[in-house]
């Protein structure tokens, strides 16, 4: 993990094991942003549970990920 100049340990944005997953992480995030926008214009539900279904689906992949670097 790097270090700020403040001296806040901050986890590594572009490791060997991130690189790969860093644009699948992207376009679900810019899939949970597209369906609140369509959620709050149009209330269609389905909106609701695509986001939430992509942002468990990120949450898990990250702990994932989390798991690979530390046994890596």
């Amino acid at each position: 993990m790097g270090q700020e100049s403040d001296g806040i340990s901050r986890r590594e944005w572009s490791t060997p094991i991130r690189e790969p997953w860093n644009p699948l992480i992207k376009e679900c995030l810019s899939g949970i942003d597209r369906h609140n926008c369509r959620y709050l214009m149009t209330g269609d539900r389905r909106d609701a549970a695509l986001a939430g279904m992509l942002r468990k689906y990120v949450a898990e992949l990250k702990a994932l990920i989390h798991e690979l670097e530390a046994d890596h």
